[in-house]
């Protein structure tokens, strides 16, 4: 209920639950009512022009042009990289690969975040043992670094939608770069700890016993890195050329809505056009099928 009569502006109180008005005995809900409904049709119209934008800018942003429809198939490829190994760490005990998953029976990050978050104390242990500098340690960042760099470039993925009203935008170039920056210090750790461990002969990595480690780089992590650079030079690309405004948008949207709509009328004409032709030799056939009979009585 209205605090006030929209009519007469009569102060209502919390007794008065009639629809009517006590003073002027208008309708209080249905006071109005066109005006209040041309109000909500504008309202709607509104709504429905910023979803219109919304949905336009998106689509824009993903498939708009030949280079964003590479750009979203180079932002994908990245993911290759990171089922590859990166960089590997062969041992008489246990043998790790800085990649998700491992194709050499060694363990993978995989095994190390069941491991980790299995019994966080062996590593923090180990880790304090060494003075946050051994092979543990470097061990433990880099497969961090690793998963960050994985994030990384899946938020610079969903930065081109999130970012969809500023085509222009260079906040994906950023996070590529930082993708870039966090794979580069996981290699670097977890090629480093291959020095220390030597020293050491032998020591625990969690719950996998090391002994005679050497690490190197692999293969993988230099076509993880060519895609990771693939995709920064893409949204570079995108981020330079030319981006077609809202009102551009909407005009193709509206293009497309009525070429649609007068596909849809040609095809309704063209139905009309076979149910009258086929009504037509229906009544035809019919006519010759009396025609037929009468000749025939005749002939009779």
């Amino acid at each position: 209920m209205a605090s006030t009569c929209p009519n007469c502006g009569k102060k209502l109180h919390l007794w008065e639950v009639k629809a009517e008005c006590s003073n002027c005995g208008v309708s209080i809900p249905n006071h109005n009512w066109q005006a209040r409904l041309e109000e909500d049709n504008i309202k709607a119209e509104k709504q429905f022009a910023v979803f219109n934008k919304a949905i336009n800018r998106i689509a824009y942003s993903i498939w708009g042009t030949r280079l964003r429809i590479a750009r979203l198939v180079l932002t994908l490829l990245p993911a290759i990289g990171f089922i590859l190994p990166w960089a590997t760490l062969k041992s008489e005990g246990e043998g790790f690969d800085l990649s998700i998953i491992s194709f050499a029976s060694r363990k993978s990050l995989i095994d190390f975040f069941s491991a980790f978050f299995g019994d966080m104390s062996v590593f923090t242990a180990n880790m304090s043992i060494e003075g946050y500098s051994g092979p543990v340690t470097l061990g433990v960042f880099a497969y961090i670094l690793f998963t960050l760099s994985a994030l990384l470039i899946v938020i610079a993925f969903f930065m081109n939608i999130i970012m969809c009203k500023h085509p222009k935008t260079k906040v994906t170039v950023v996070f590529d770069v930082l993708s870039i920056a966090a794979s580069v210090a996981s290699v670097i750790c977890f090629v480093v700890s291959g020095t220390p461990a030597k020293e050491l002969v032998g020591y625990n990595f969690g719950i996998y016993p090391v002994l005679n480690a050497v690490a190197s780089i692999s293969w993988g992590y230099f076509v993880a890195l060519a895609l990771l650079i693939t995709a920064t030079a893409i949204n570079i690309a995108v981020a330079k050329a030319p981006a077609k405004s809202d009102e551009e948008l909407e005009e193709e949207r509206l293009a497309r809505k009525a070429a649609k709509e007068e596909q849809k009328r040609q095809q309704e004409i063209e139905k009309e056009k076979a149910r009258a032709e086929a009504s037509k030799r229906a009544a035809e056939e019919e006519a010759k099928k009396i025609e037929e009979a009468r000749a025939s009585l005749n002939k009779k």
